[in-house]
Order: structure tokens, then sequence, then C-alpha cells
């Protein structure tokens, strides 16, 4: 369970995560080597999962983003074991879903252009053994990209009542 001063590191990491241990510590109000045995201690229980560096889409060259729906004939385990397995091979594919609904599978793809994503449907997804349906979802604009989960530090009132 995160408390408040886990909640303050990971909102300050979330926002630049090239933070130097110092400058952390000094946003949080915790001292250098606390700070540090904290963070330690949330990569190591896997809270702090990786860090990353988030790229433009389009300036990195990326103009077509999908959402890819993908429904199995048969939920046979090897046809799912596959698919994923062929999913985790494929760099284009940013996100992919396990989901209940009309679609089995749910893909975030970029691509270069039109052209690129042709061949990623001809090439990968229509040769997937037992994929029976697959919708595509052109993105057109985005709205809200982030990647920063909500955290938020419980109010005075709430942490204090359960003390």
């Amino acid at each position: 369970m995160l408390d408040d001063r886990d909640r303050r590191i990971l909102i300050e990491l979330q926002r630049d995560s090239r933070l130097t241990t110092q400058e952390l510590s000094d946003r949080v109000g915790m001292s250098t080597s606390a700070c540090w045995r904290r963070v330690k201690a949330l990569e190591e229980s896997g809270v702090i999962d990786r860090y990353a560096v988030i790229l433009n889409t389009r300036k990195a060259g990326f103009g077509l983003s999908s959402m890819v729906h993908v429904s199995l004939a048969r939920h046979e385990q090897e046809n799912v074991d596959e698919f994923i397995r062929e999913v985790l091979r494929h760099p284009e594919v940013l996100e992919c879903f396990a989901t209940s609904g009309e679609a089995d599978f749910h893909l975030r793809v970029v691509v270069e252009d039109i052209d690129a994503y042709n061949h990623f449907l001809d090439e990968f997804i229509f040769r997937l053994p037992g994929v029976s349906q697959v919708r595509s979802n052109i993105v057109l604009k985005e709205i809200k990209a982030d990647t920063a989960l909500p955290l938020q530090e419980k109010p005075a009132s709430v942490r204090s009542f359960r003390s």
C-alpha cells in the first residue's frame, strides 16, 4: 500500500523521471537519503516498472495511429498463445488488451502512413491463424495521451481520521 510520501515521489517522477535524487527530495520535502531509499524500494517492489522517454508520435515520423479490434474464430489456447506471441514481436503494436465484448483483443498501432498500415494488416494480422474479424478505427486527432497514473495525496482530514 502506498503512503503519502510514496505518492508524492511517484507524482513528481511521473512529471519528470530525470529529476536527481536531490531535486526529488527537495520537491517532496524529504532528506536525500530517505528519498533515495523510498525510490529504490518502489523500484524493487515493482511499483516503478521502468523509466521512459515519451516521444511525439507525429514528429517521430509515425503519421498514422489506429485502434485495431481483433476477434478470434475459436478460443483454442494454441491460437491465443500464437496471437499473443506474435503481437509481442511487433513494435508497431504499442498496447494490446484482451477484452470482453465484441472483440477479443484491442491493439493500439502506430505506423508511418496508410501504406505501412496496409502492409501491417496484410503481412501480419490477416495471416494469423484463428483471426476471424478485424476492425480498424483510424485516429483522426489525438485528444489526450497521458501515461501518468492519477495518484493523489489523501486529504489531511482523511489521513488524520484513519491514523
